[in-house]
């Protein structure tokens, strides 16, 4: 990816996370960076400079005013909140807020999804205390995350077949739709009002393995701001804590063959077409 493509993905997405930020100050509502989002906030202080992804999360109740609330605010600006309900075609079982400035296409991810740089949005719920009720959980919503993204026709690369393949007909629609309802209340079914500094929650969408991005309450909610570019960003107070279970060594640099941009391979902004 050039520096010109990198630049311009950073430029939308620092704008996209400053419109979430302003949304949630305007609700009172808390988030933390999660994910290389933490790692680039306390390491470079903003982006890791390869990373073409922004990731934030919030408590499951604060997460769902966010998506009953936002739309609204954000309805004169150039922003989309493309939730599983949202966007009919979108497979995934977290937000994400989308620039519509921009127009881009993922490495390995074809889809009829709604498409942009985006600012990934991740609930955080809370979960069992056993291993084997954990486990359980993570398989059963990715069971259906699977199911999902076959009847939405997700696919890792681009083939003729696709382009003949008819719109989903009322039926598979409404299964699409029982679906992801399904796979929500999997998400949810250990959370309750009965929440100590200790109870655990976890990202349940992560791409880390079952026992990462695990989190107490108070890791969450004891939080302090960071620069970030030229903002300030929410982070959890242990965040060395929390790095350190996710990549170790965490201000080792990666080795060179390894920081390149996992995501995006085309972008289109301002009428002018870049590709990784």
């Amino acid at each position: 990816m050039t520096t010109t493509m990198i630049n311009l993905i950073h430029q939308a997405e620092l704008d996209t996370l400053k419109a979430f930020v302003k949304v949630c100050e305007q609700l009172g509502l808390p988030y933390i960076a999660t994910g290389g989002t933490l790692l680039g906030a306390i390491r470079h202080h903003g982006f890791i400079p390869w990373d073409d992804d922004l990731d934030v999360a919030m408590l499951r109740s604060d997460y769902e005013t966010f998506l009953a609330k936002a739309p609204e605010i954000l309805a004169s600006q150039p922003y989309f909140l493309q939730t599983p309900f949202s966007d009919e075609n979108y497979g995934l079982s977290y937000a994400k807020l989308l620039n519509q400035h921009t127009f881009i296409e993922e490495k390995n991810n074809v889809n009829y999804a709604r498409k942009g740089v985006f600012l990934d949005i991740f609930p955080l719920d809370q979960i069992p205390d056993s291993t084997s009720q954990l486990r359980k959980q993570l398989s059963d919503i990715h069971r259906l995350d699977n199911r999902l993204l076959l009847k939405l026709h997700y696919n890792v690369i681009d083939t003729p077949m696709r382009h003949l393949m008819s719109e989903l007909s009322t039926e598979q629609r409404q299964t699409v739709l029982d679906l992801k309802k399904r796979r929500l209340a999997l998400m949810q079914q250990y959370n309750s009002n009965n929440i100590t500094p200790d109870t655990q929650f976890k990202n349940l969408a992560s791409q880390y393995s079952y026992d990462k991005e695990i989190m107490n309450y108070h890791q969450i909610t004891d939080t302090e701001l960071v620069p970030f570019e030229d903002m300030l960003l929410n982070v959890s107070s242990d965040y060395n804590n929390i790095l350190i279970s996710l990549y170790g060594d965490y201000m080792a640099l990666p080795p060179e063959s390894q920081q390149t941009a996992k995501h995006i391979n085309h972008l289109i902004v301002n009428n002018q077409e870049y590709f990784a």
